[in-house]
C-alpha cells in the first residue's frame, strides 16, 4: 500500500532507470505521487513508456515520460541527459535501478555471465554518474540513490558475480559521496539494500525452479526474520525518503531493508 502522498518530493527532477517494471516502476510512482517529476528510462523501452503514461494517467501531462535506454551504454546516457534536460527541465534525482542476476558458483559461472552482470549493474552507474553530474550541479541539491541489494553486504555461495557487483555498488556509492562532498556540489549519494521483494523477477525464479510462486514466496519468508518478502512499495518509500530533503544530512550511506536478515 502507496504512503499517503504529502508533496515531499515536490520540485525534484527525477531519473529512473530499469523503470519498466518492478521496483524502478514503483520507485518512479511514488517521486510522482510526492511531487517529483520522472523520466522513466528503460532496455524495454515500450514498457518506460508504459509506466510514464500510468503516471500521466493517474496525475497528469508534465509528471512523467519514458524513453528506451541501454544503461550500459555511456551515449545512451548523455542521450537520456538531454532528455532530462529538455522534457523535465533539468535533473537533481538519479535513481540509478537497473539491474540484473546470473547464476553459477564460482566454478561454473561463465566469464560473459560475470562481465555482463558488472556492466549492468556497476559499470552504468559509473556511466550514469559521469554523465548526469554536471547538469545535477546546476540544479542542486541533488541526490543520487544507488539500488544495491543486502546480497551486496552478505554472500552467498550460488552467486558471486551478483555478489560482487552489489558491493562495487555499495563502495562506488560512498566514493561518488565524498567526491561531491569535497568539491561542494550540494548533491548526496547512497545506497539501498533491498532483500527479497515480489517483483516478475521471482515471478521468473519460479517458472525457472518449477515451483509455485506461493510455495517460493513461503520459503523466502522462512528466511527473513520479519517472516515476509518485502513489497515494492518499502523500497520505494525509501527512496522517496532519499530523493527528498528530509535526507539532507544523509551522504555515504547504506539503508538496509532486509526485514533483519542483516542482524543476524
Amino acid at each position: 500500500m502507496a504512503a499517503k502522498a504529502s508533496g515531499r518530493c515536490k520540485g525534484k527532477l527525477a531519473l529512473v532507470t530499469g523503470a519498466a517494471q518492478g521496483l524502478g516502476a514503483a520507485h518512479a510512482r511514488r517521486l510522482a505521487e510526492e511531487g517529483a517529476k520522472v523520466l522513466c528510462t528503460d532496455i524495454n523501452g515500450d514498457g518506460a513508456e508504459a509506466t510514464a503514461a500510468r503516471i500521466v494517467e493517474e496525475m497528469g501531462a508534465g509528471h512523467a515520460v519514458g524513453v528506451q535506454h541501454d544503461v550500459t551504454d555511456p551515449d545512451a546516457w548523455e542521450r537520456v541527459v538531454d532528455v532530462a534536460e529538455r522534457e523535465l527541465g533539468g535533473l537533481n534525482v538519479l535513481v540509478n535501478n537497473a539491474g540484473i542476476g546470473v547464476g553459477g558458483n564460482i566454478e561454473t559461472c561463465k566469464f560473459e555471465d560475470w562481465q555482463r552482470c558488472f556492466s549492468v549493474n556497476v559499470d552504468s552507474i559509473f556511466h550514469g554518474c559521469q554523465k548526469a553530474l554536471p547538469l545535477m550541479r546546476e540544479h542542486a541539491p541533488g541526490s543520487i540513490i544507488n539500488i544495491s541489494s543486502i546480497a551486496g553486504l552478505i554472500a552467498s555461495d550460488t552467486m558471486p558475480a551478483y555478489n560482487a557487483s552489489k558491493a562495487a555498488v555499495w563502495m562506488l556509492s560512498k566514493s561518488i559521496a565524498l567526491h561531491c562532498a569535497k568539491n561542494r556540489m550540494d548533491i548526496r549519494c547512497n545506497s539501498v539494500h533491498p532483500t527479497f521483494v515480489d517483483t516478475p523477477i521471482l515471478d521468473g525464479t519460479a517458472i525457472n525452479h518449477n515451483i509455485d510462486k506461493d510455495v517460493l514466496m513461503e520459503k523466502l519468508a522462512r528466511q527473513i526474520p520479519l517472516k515476509k518478502v518485502g513489497e515494492p512499495d518499502d523500497i520505494a518509500n525509501a527512496v522517496v525518503y532519499l530523493a527528498s530533503d528530509e535526507s539532507k544530512f544523509m551522504t555515504g550511506a547504506e539503508l538496509k531493508l532486509d526485514g533483519g536478515i542483516s542482524a543476524m
